[in-house]
């Protein structure tokens, strides 16, 4: 959770004009911008080739679609360009940039129009494609179609998806039309870094315009809350979406049981999925979801066998959430039948469903179970299977088998810091102190180092983070005295409690 207003990251950006040299996919191309005019509003492209290292990407499994087929735009005259043929049997996203810079960046700008530039845009976007966004961009730019709504709006859409938000924001600003694509495309990108400040700022400055939200619009104020785990700033949204009757949408409501349930209230969750009309898949998977998150098992098993009644098919999610909320209370038993009755209901195990497997075993200490479960395993496990078991063995003591899961997981991410430090604090939960110290000086000679965790609290629709030996937080000091006062509180009941229980047992 970031709280980043829009007035701070609009100072953050980086506003200096640089230059591009196109460049195809596997080709020279002779034609090429030497330098975009300083009068003209364009962006620092020149960055956007070698994108920064840290930005991480954050691209969970969410129901929420946001708008990811949002900005689709029609292309009936693009499939009287040349090439149309070619463009309609690419067996691949690389095959069909491929055809579609050969078939634009190469001829006149005259014949590029703006359904074809917003539609070669939206597969780069689909892709995470910045090399030939960027050139698109140009293209856009050299042709005056860089003012088109739809154009500015596919742009924002691919500059958000491919982490570079300060350049989505910065066509935003510089659009000289905007339409409620536009205005649900920035959020979308806000939404997607948990900017829930800058959401919000950004929803009034909408409201305050001409145009109004739309079910999309909501669908990404709630995602960001749901990220950041904003319960106030969700009720907000929630009232303010049965103000304007977006409450009865699917999509709206899908955001809304997500929201509720990642901010701990799954009593409105299910009161809200208990009174939707034409419930998908992922209304069930979202409620099951929310049931499995708070160790809820019961629920969840009650909801999915609901789920098949209603003739409702399962889909991979399903059994995901499933698997999660068994192992999460321990019914051993009941996930390996649901693991065993997935290909009844037509759904292939993959790495995640196997992951849950090992995990739920290990949790309940059937550590050599989980090891022949993954020995027998049809496909290779990955990292994040062995990272399970190697965890399980920690909490059980195992040390040996924990070592054999730390060294499977070392072999596939040999750089990866938390697998060090599981294996370090293994050795030191059993008094092998000498091979955690050896683990903890072969980190320190990498150069490896954790991510600490961090915790938030809402109080009065702010969200405020607390992490690890950081000091950064203005109210600290005063936090800090409340927790030495309750301290010495719980210390003077528990002298008491225990002077009592002397006094009885004389």
């Amino acid at each position: 959770m970031k709280s980043v207003s829009l007035r701070q990251f609009i100072r953050k950006k980086n506003s200096t004009p640089l230059s591009l040299t196109f460049s195809s996919h596997g080709s020279s191309s002779s034609q090429n911008i030497k330098r975009i005019p300083k009068t003209h509003k364009s962006l620092g492209i020149l960055s956007l080739i070698s994108p920064s290292t840290d930005c991480t990407e954050k691209r969970q499994t969410r129901h929420l679609r946001l708008i990811q087929d949002l900005l689709q735009i029609p292309t009936d005259q693009f499939t009287q360009k040349r090439g149309a043929d070619d463009f309609g049997h690419s067996n691949s996203l690389e095959e069909t940039l491929n055809v579609l810079e050969t078939n634009f960046l190469k001829e006149e700008e005259s014949r590029v129009d703006a359904s074809a530039l917003s539609r070669a845009l939206s597969l780069c976007s689909s892709s995470r494609s910045l090399k030939s966004g960027v050139q698109f961009h140009c293209l856009a730019i050299r042709t005056g179609l860089v003012g088109n709504v739809y154009v500015g709006s596919c742009l924002i859409s691919f500059y958000s998806k491919c982490c570079k938000l300060c350049n989505a924001y910065r066509v935003f600003e510089e659009m000289p039309v905007k339409n409620v694509v536009s205005w649900t495309a920035i959020i979308a990108g806000f939404a997607q870094e948990g900017l829930v400040d800058g959401c919000f700022e950004l929803y009034s400055l909408m409201r305050n315009s001409t145009l109004k939200p739309n079910n999309l619009t909501f669908t990404c104020i709630l995602s960001a809350c749901t990220g950041g785990g904003s319960l106030g700033r969700g009720r907000i949204a929630h009232c303010q979406a049965i103000e304007m009757g977006f409450d009865s949408y699917v999509h709206v409501a899908n955001a809304l049981i997500s929201m509720y349930c990642r901010c701990g209230n799954v009593e409105d969750a299910y009161h809200i999925f208990e009174r939707m009309i034409g419930k998908d898949n992922v209304s069930w998977n979202s409620m099951i979801g929310g049931y499995a998150q708070h160790g809820l098992a019961v629920q969840a098993i009650d909801l999915f066998e609901e789920m098949k009644k209603k003739g409702v098919k399962p889909d991979a999610i399903t059994f995901l959430s499933l698997f999660s909320s068994c192992r999460h209370s321990g019914l051993v038993k009941q996930g390996q039948f649901y693991f065993n009755s997935m290909e009844e209901h037509g759904v292939k195990p993959e790495l995640d469903h196997f992951a849950c497997m090992v995990d739920l075993l290990g949790r309940a200490g059937l550590l050599e179970e989980a090891r022949d479960f993954i020995v027998k395993m049809p496909i290779h496990p990955n990292a994040i299977i062995w990272g399970s078991l190697l965890s399980c063995c920690r909490l059980h003591g195992n040390v040996w088998l924990g070592v054999e899961a730390a060294e499977n997981k070392l072999l596939l991410e040999p750089e990866n810091a938390v697998s060090h430090l599981q294996l370090a604090n293994l050795y030191a939960s059993v008094g092998c102190w000498d091979q955690a110290a050896r683990v903890r000086k072969l980190m320190k000679d990498k150069c490896l180092k954790t991510e600490p965790g961090f915790s938030w609290i809402e109080v009065r629709n702010e969200v405020h983070r607390f992490r690890a030996e950081d000091w950064s937080n203005w109210g600290l000091a005063v936090i800090a005295a409340v927790v030495d006062s309750l301290a010495d509180h719980m210390g003077s009941l528990w002298y008491d409690l225990n002077r009592v229980v002397t006094d009885d047992d004389l």
